[in-house]
């Protein structure tokens, strides 16, 4: 039972503002840290005096030629067909995703036509075949001749593929986006050569069968069927036991349109979805238009800049993958996005997959795209029917994978179970939160959601001889021995939910019964498990196989209750990762984007890029492939995407209730540009660096929150409103300046005379080939 201040009953579901930063909470009861909770008494008399006069960036990125102009220069390039998905261009809207490359075994070029929604609806089967994604087919083109060119370009800035197709009897010119769930592509023909569109239906049968068969007592779904309606359009109807597929595509003139509609648990509007989905999308210019403007205002919405030519132009192709493969409200991320190829992951991912797939939008400022937090909002009734049903009146929980509604059990503490996964997701929704302030994920997911999820936990708490209390044996992610107890895995993610959930009950005015069983917890929970090589996996199970995850390390990064800021800590977090990469062997794309952001939050931008320069090296046996994506027995999205939030985590970090600006930027990179960074805090944040030094940092506040900014300048700081008057500072130590910004409001900070305010791309250092097959 939850009580308001004034006493009465407070129903969960009624929420209101959390408005400080709970990573920062435990941080700032340690010595050496910068940001108290009540700073000590300062000189709050401004830096700066009279006569800095008002100011305004000089944002050069502000007109549809400058940005063209820039993202033109980081697009994906063909020169030669590419033959497999992961080097052939990528178009998607969060839903409906289509590659291209070439037909196998032909000369042809396969269109794919794929849609996150579309899975099968059998739980008894489980997530890899019960409730997995499913295929749809795909789209091929077909010359007369033998195809002996291309000139393709993947345009960022338009999201559309557009050239030329050179074959021994003429040239076919194309172009081509996905909108509003149609594939819309346009095809030309000169010489000898026509335009032939074949669309062909693939098997809705699970994926995973490249790699095992199907389980006991399962049954192939029924065949397709087609149909032309009244109109001429095309039909491919797939049948589903729950549930229908429905694609529906026509011609007109030089254009195809293709929609893809899936129903559940009707096993007919699929079909009626498909024609309406058609009918609204019109023609391939009126699409495009829509088209356009969505993207457009998208890119706008913050700006980074570097010069590593082909590390920037990653670095964007990211944001237009990310934006390709979810959309808030939409289907939350599959291993491999919206795209579907042969696969052993044709599903939702929580132990590690979902968290990173969706950490860059933060940064980036495009909250629109967190799919992750309205999937939780929205399944908050499955969270609890996956937990025991002994256990259901208080607990939620969601097991290793699922389909797009969280539809997988969860395992029990001492069964060896994999249990913590929920709980890491929700610390997504709760950076979602912090970078927004939108009050409305702390109501309706957070507190409800994680007050259920730390519940399961506290069911098999234990308390031991020594006083503590023990949670019996549960899986490390991917670690091939299960701990008897004591999981590091567990143990951060019990201390950040009970740490978060005390201090939501506190800023949301709410009396919860559970309080001090939180704050019991906190006290008598065991500690970390740690030997002479750092954190261990679990009590009495040291780090002592090379393993692919962090997930021993989740207290250091991303949860940050174990970091840098805490000097006694330092040498167990240096320990701890150069021991995770001593035992090598088994280590991926993601071990060293997360070794980066690992280094990245010790300042060390110099190793920091080194690990992330392995994830691109093309001779370790997975790197990134030619168009950015990448595989492990399958497509995995997350990987390309984590690596983009490491280059955030050099370039500006806010964990803590503080802003860190340029914390660990390579050596290398002199001149780093970043304008409207998105933190923690729901700041914008903008700031220029040259030959190696910042010269300015200007910060907006979105929500009026507590801003404490690590700014790096040395010598006297400036500090200035909007209006040109002075700000009130106060001096926090360790490089740390405290500053009174009201919501709305926008403060300068500098060191020395004012500089030239302009946000601008900085110059190419390091020239590097375009991505695609250049």
């Amino acid at each position: 039972m939850m009580t308001s201040r004034s006493g009465k009953p407070s129903p969960l579901p009624r929420r209101a503002l959390l408005g400080s930063a709970l990573g920062g909470a435990a941080a700032a009861a340690l010595p050496g840290t910068a940001h108290a909770e009540q700073p000590p008494p300062a000189d709050t008399s401004p830096v700066t005096g009279p006569g800095e006069g008002p100011w305004k960036l000089h944002d050069t990125m502000t007109t549809d030629a400058a940005w063209d102009r820039f993202l033109h220069g980081q697009d994906l390039l063909w020169s030669r067909l590419p033959t497999l998905w992961y080097e052939g261009p990528f178009l998607g809207d969060g839903q409906l995703g289509s590659m291209i490359y070439q037909e196998p075994g032909s000369q042809q070029i396969r269109f794919t036509v794929q849609h996150g929604r579309v899975q099968d609806h059998r739980p008894e089967f489980g997530s890899g075949w019960g409730t997995c994604r499913l295929p749809v087919g795909h789209l091929t083109l077909e010359p007369v001749g033998t195809i002996t060119a291309v000139n393709w370009r993947l345009s960022l800035w338009n999201a559309e593929l557009t050239g030329t197709v050179t074959t021994t009897a003429g040239t076919l010119t194309l172009s081509a986006l996905v909108h509003d769930e149609v594939l819309a592509v346009r095809a030309r023909a000169a010489g000898g050569e026509r335009v032939v569109w074949t669309f062909r239906p693939e098997e809705a049968l699970s994926p995973r069968r490249i790699s095992e068969a199907p389980p006991a007592g399962y049954t192939v779904n029924p065949p397709w069927t087609t149909r032309t309606t009244a109109d001429g359009t095309e039909q491919v109807l797939q049948a589903l036991t729950g549930g229908q597929t429905a694609t529906a595509y026509r011609r007109a003139g030089d254009d195809l349109l293709l929609s893809v509609g899936h129903s559940s648990p009707s096993t007919t509007a699929a079909e009626t979805e498909s024609l309406r989905t058609l009918r609204r999308a019109g023609s391939y210019a009126a699409l495009r238009r829509r088209h356009l403007r969505w993207w457009h205002a998208f890119y706008r919405k913050s700006f980074v800049s570097f010069p590593d030519q082909r590390l920037q132009s990653f670095h964007w192709i990211q944001l237009y993958k990310v934006a390709s493969a979810s959309r808030a409200g939409g289907p939350v991320m599959a291993t491999s996005g919206p795209w579907l190829e042969p696969t052993p992951w044709p599903a939702v991912w929580w132990n590690l997959n979902v968290q990173l797939e969706y950490w860059l939008i933060h940064g980036s400022n495009h909250p629109e795209l967190d799919a992750l937090a309205t999937t939780l909002r929205q399944n908050q009734e499955q969270l609890i029917a996956n937990v025991p049903a002994a256990h259901r009146a208080d607990s939620s929980g969601v097991g290793r994978s699922s389909d797009m509604f969280a539809d997988r059990a969860v395992g029990r503490p001492g069964t060896g179970a994999e249990t913590g996964d929920l709980t890491w997701a929700l610390h997504n929704v709760w950076l979602s939160y912090r970078h927004s302030m939108d009050e409305s994920l702390l109501r309706d997911t957070i507190y409800p959601v994680l007050r259920r999820a730390i519940n399961y936990y506290l069911h098999f708490l234990t308390p031991g001889g020594d006083g503590r209390l023990h949670l019996p044996s549960t899986l490390s992610p991917e670690y091939p021995v299960v701990p008897p107890q004591d999981t590091n895995y567990d143990l951060a993610l019990i201390r950040w939910g009970c740490r978060t959930l005390i201090e939501s009950a506190e800023r949301l005015g709410v009396d919860d019964e559970l309080t001090p069983r939180w704050q019991e917890v906190l006290a008598k929970l065991a500690p970390y498990p740690v030997d002479a090589n750092g954190f261990m996996i679990g009590a009495d199970t040291p780090y002592a196989v090379s393993h692919r995850h962090y997930s021993h390390l989740l207290m250091v990064y991303p949860l940050y209750l174990v970091n840098w800021d805490q000097p006694e800590n330092r040498d167990l977090i240096t320990r701890s990762v150069a021991h995770w990469h001593a035992l090598t062997g088994a280590h991926r794309g993601y071990s060293y984007t997360g070794a980066a952001s690992l280094y990245a939050m010790t300042g060390d931008g110099d190793t920091a890029i080194s690990y992330l320069r392995k994830f691109f090296d093309p001779t370790t046996r997975y790197p990134c492939r030619p168009n950015t994506h990448y595989t492990e027995a399958g497509p995995v999205i997350e990987t390309p995407l984590s690596a983009s939030q490491s280059l955030h985590d050099m370039f500006c970090q806010s964990w803590g209730g503080v802003i860190r600006v340029f914390p660990a930027v390579p050596t290398a990179w002199a001149d780093v540009t970043l304008h409207d960074f998105r933190t923690q805090g729901a700041f914008l944040v903008s700031a220029v660096r040259e030959a190696g030094a910042t010269r300015f940092v200007r910060i907006r506040s979105l929500a009026g929150e507590p801003l404490r900014l690590r700014h790096g300048f040395t010598g006297r700081v400036t500090a200035v409103l909007d209006d040109g008057s002075p700000a009130r500072t106060h001096d926090l130590g360790d490089g740390t300046l405290g500053i009174d910004l009201p919501k709305g409001r926008e403060v300068l900070v500098h060191s020395g005379s004012r500089p030239d305010l302009v946000i601008a791309p900085v110059a190419v250092g390091e020239p590097g080939a375009a991505w695609g097959l250049p």
